[in-house]
């Protein structure tokens, strides 16, 4: 499996609160994440930002008219017939909502991060979770490969 992320972190998440350096995943760990949940063999690009809170409310009321935070944006792309690579589209994470996320679900914020990249990268994909049995493989497939990279399901309840 041959992909290549290219990783933008915010240079403002500072205004949150929270540093690339403390609270966001080392950029080896996202790209092996992204790398993980690419299904196919071919050559593939993928884009990931990491931004504020405030950013992923903008993209979210401009791309899917809903005025709110949310942890994950899906942009998939449709790549030209003349281009050799498959360029899958780009991935907007937001660092406050996943860290918040991970606390509330008493999980790791490791976790949570790859949780998140895998879903991103699957709706680049074509996977979603809008019909019943969409959500169902989506899920199966995340759950397989969050066990793969050593993570639990993150669809069980936790005891506490």
């Amino acid at each position: 499996m041959s992909i290549t992320v290219d990783l933008c972190i915010a240079d403002d998440l500072s205004t949150e609160e929270l540093s690339a350096e403390d609270d966001v995943p080392e950029p080896a760990l996202l790209e092996s994440w992204a790398s993980a949940s690419y299904l196919d063999s071919g050559p593939a690009v993928a884009s990931i930002l990491v931004t504020t809170a405030e950013q992923i409310q903008q993209l979210n009321k401009q791309y899917r008219d809903i005025d709110k935070v949310t942890n994950v944006l899906s942009f998939p792309m449709q790549t030209p017939v003349e281009v050799d690579i498959t360029l899958l589209g780009d991935i907007a994470l937001c660092a406050k909502v996943i860290k918040q996320e991970a606390i509330e679900q008493t999980k790791s914020e490791n976790a949570h991060w790859a949780h998140m990249v895998i879903h991103g990268m699957l709706h680049l994909q074509g996977y979603d979770h809008i019909k019943d049995n969409e959500a169902d493989e989506m899920e199966r497939l995340e759950i397989k490969i969050l066990n793969q990279l050593g993570f639990a399901n993150p669809y069980e309840e936790v005891d506490t």
